[in-house]
């Protein structure tokens, strides 16, 4: 895997707990399934055993996966400073023109939920946003049009 990800600690937590779920809980639920599909009889022709043998595919792709993902993780600190957006940071947004605020928090990829506010930092937002800082208005270009928001405040 090329270059460092930037993860928050829980962002890294999530998926440390979710390697242990898939070389523990899962290959075991795995395992299990492939060996009662074997005790049905010939395995050359029994769709429960390829299904579960590609299953276990499948997760032990996902396990390589995580494991490379982890292996170039570098952890955010939570002291680098709130004077201008970076990775980590939460900024709180005015939309200039509905006037609604908001408020994201800037992760990598792998942490992105829009539904918990995290955006990636190389969305259109948070690319828009990154370098800028407290009480500045931002253009932002996005497929759909333009965003203008002023950052009201920007915290870790």
């Amino acid at each position: 895997m090329a270059g460092e990800i930037y993860l928050t600690r829980e962002g890294h937590d999530k998926l440390v707990k979710e390697l242990e779920f898939l070389k523990t809980t899962k290959r075991r639920q795995l395992s299990k399934a492939i060996g009662e599909a074997r005790a049905h009889g010939d395995i050359s022709e029994n769709a429960e055993y390829d299904a579960a043998k590609d299953a276990q595919g499948l997760n032990e792709k996902k396990i390589a996966e995580l494991e490379a993902k982890l292996s170039c993780a570098q952890i955010l600190s939570d002291d680098i400073a709130n004077d201008e957006v970076l990775i980590g940071a939460t900024v709180k947004l005015l939309d200039l023109d509905t006037q609604e605020e908001m408020e994201y928090t800037l992760v990598s990829e792998l942490e992105a939920d829009y539904n918990q506010g995290k955006i990636s930092v190389s969305s259109p937002v948070g690319k828009g946003l990154i370098g800028h800082k407290e009480n500045e208005a931002v253009e932002i270009t996005i497929p759909a049009g333009t965003l203008k928001y002023k950052i009201i405040k920007i915290s870790r």
